[in-house]
C-alpha cells in the first residue's frame, strides 16, 4: 500500500477505528486548534451513541482503517472453526492479552479471542470477565462482518452462531 493520501476516507465510508470498532466517516471538517488548522474526521459510532473527532493526518498512524475485505473475512470464519488455544497462564495475564487483541482492530486476532472464549451450553460456566471480553469480541467481530457484507447485524450474528455451534459439535 502506499503511503496514506488525504483521500484515502471519504465522508459516508465505514471505517474501523482500533479502540472502538466499525464507526461511518459523517464528515471533514476544520478546526483551530492551538492557532494551527487541523483537518479532521468526524466519526460516529451509532450503536455507542459517540462522535470521534480524527485528525486525517494521524489516521493511518492511528490504525484507523478500511473494512476488511471479504477475504479477510472468510480467513477470520475459518479461524473461528479452529480449536480453541487456551494458554496456562494466569487468567489476568491472558485476559490482558485478549484485550490488546480486540482493541489491535485485527479481525483475525479478534476472531481467535471469539474462538478462545466461546463456550457450549454444556462447557462450564464463564466468569464475568470472560463473559465481558467474549461479548466485545464477538460484537466487534459481528459488526464488522455486517458491514462489509452491506448486511445487517442480525444476519451477520446468526453466521457467527452457526459457525461456533458446528464448532462445537
Amino acid at each position: 500500500m502506499s503511503k496514506a493520501k488525504k483521500s484515502e476516507f471519504r465522508p459516508n465510508d465505514y471505517v474501523v477505528y482500533p479502540a472502538h470498532g466499525v464507526g461511518q466517516i459523517v464528515s471533514i471538517e476544520k478546526q483551530e486548534v492551538a492557532g494551527f488548522e487541523l483537518e479532521l474526521f468526524v466519526i460516529s459510532f451509532e450503536k455507542d451513541k459517540m462522535t470521534l473527532r480524527v485528525p486525517t493526518n494521524r489516521a493511518t498512524e492511528i490504525g484507523m482503517r478500511g473494512l476488511s475485505s471479504p477475504d479477510v473475512v472468510s480467513q477470520a470464519m475459518k479461524t473461528l472453526k479452529g480449536k480453541a488455544k487456551v494458554k496456562r497462564a494466569m487468567w489476568s495475564r491472558r485476559a490482558q492479552e485478549y484485550e490488546q487483541k480486540i482493541n489491535s482492530g485485527d479481525l483475525i486476532a479478534i476472531a481467535e479471542v471469539v474462538r478462545d472464549l466461546h463456550r457450549s451450553d454444556d462447557q462450564r460456566e464463564q466468569s464475568y470477565s470472560e463473559r465481558q471480553l467474549y461479548e466485545a469480541a464477538l460484537e466487534r467481530l459481528t459488526r464488522e462482518m455486517a458491514a462489509v457484507a452491506g448486511g445487517d447485524e442480525i444476519t451477520a450474528a446468526k453466521q457467527l452462531d452457526e459457525v461456533l455451534l458446528s464448532r462445537a459439535a
